[in-house]
């Protein structure tokens, strides 16, 4: 039996022009882009489809950018008749599947997590914190390194656990450079500087998770309508109130991001649709199980080759 999961990227996946062709050629999805212009009271839609990147990367811009992509594509695939069982999403991507799974309304995600933006980058503003991904070492030995370089003064920790041999790690600008350079001292095969921001999901965050606990109050969350798999724990959620405390925990926490398509494999998912720009989701589940059936959705050929191939699912 044909189990589908819709997975939902985070920043990091940005770039101009993405969901360009779906605002073109069908209705829902420009009226989506409208609506969170009037949610938020800026042109994000021209941001999105004429940029500037660096614009468009900036933290409480990236964040509504990415919902709203996402947004659009998920919608486009329930109204051809592919549903998911599951919905998870990669940090910012969490939120957008809480809007797939109905716990939010898309107008109130559009709008958190531009307060989300807001509040990560007032804790550490854009410039001063780093992410890099650390590829092929062991995570026993990567977090010994990087405790020691906090030891020294220098904050950064692991903060996505993506697939074997690849962790995210996040702190300031300096404790990232210092923590690349000795990481590949010891063994990792690579060590590359993300586009993003800020220091997401680690320790530097932790002023801004009050703030955001305060706006998911003002908001109103239902429970889930499809299970979704929470970021923190790696854990099928439908509780509303759960999901709010999970929310403000992955602000300063690690996405176990493994752990969740291990967690949606246990649940007998067999087909997973990234909804959004780019394929890093994608790629990431096939390196956590090689038979795992994926399609990443980011424009309109591969939508209609995920429309396509469904009418043989059962």
């Amino acid at each position: 039996m044909t189990k589908i999961a819709f997975i939902f990227p985070g920043q990091g996946s940005q770039s101009v022009g993405m969901g360009k062709e779906f605002v073109e050629t069908h209705e829902k999805s420009k009226q989506l882009l409208e609506q969170a212009d009037l949610v938020l009271d800026f042109q994000l839609s021209k941001l999105i489809l004429e940029g500037p990147q660096d614009e468009l990367t900036l933290t409480y811009n990236a964040q509504p950018a990415l919902l709203t992509v996402g947004s659009m594509i998920a919608s486009r695939l329930k109204n051809e008749g592919v549903t998911p069982d599951f919905t998870a999403g990669h940090s910012l991507g969490e939120y957008t599947a809480l809007v797939a799974s109905g716990v939010m309304s898309f107008e109130d995600g559009v709008s958190v997590v531009r307060k989300r933006g807001l509040y990560m980058n007032e804790a550490v503003p854009a410039g001063e914190g780093a992410m890099a991904a650390i590829l092929g070492l062991d995570g026993q030995k990567l977090k010994e390194v990087t405790d020691a370089i906090t030891a020294d003064g220098f904050a950064v920790q692991p903060a996505n656990l993506n697939c074997p041999g690849q962790i995210v790690i996040s702190g300031t600008k300096a404790g990232v450079e210092k923590a690349c350079i000795q990481l590949k001292e010891a063994g990792a095969k690579r060590a590359i500087p993300l586009d993003v921001s800020g220091p997401f999901h680690s320790s530097l965050m932790q002023p801004a998770a009050e703030k955001l606990r305060a706006a998911l109050d003002e908001i109103e969350m239902k429970n889930a309508s499809i299970p979704v798999v929470a970021n923190v724990n790696a854990a099928v959620v439908t509780n509303r109130e759960d999901i709010k405390g999970f929310l403000v925990e992955q602000l300063y926490s690690p996405v176990l991001w493994e752990d969740s398509v291990r967690t949606l494999l246990d649940q007998g998912v067999t087909h997973f649709i990234e909804c959004g720009p780019g394929k890093v989701l994608s790629g990431l589940v096939k390196k956590i199980d090689r038979s795992a059936t994926v399609f990443p959705v980011y424009d309109e050929e591969t939508l209609q080759t995920v429309i396509e191939a469904s009418k043989g699912w059962s």
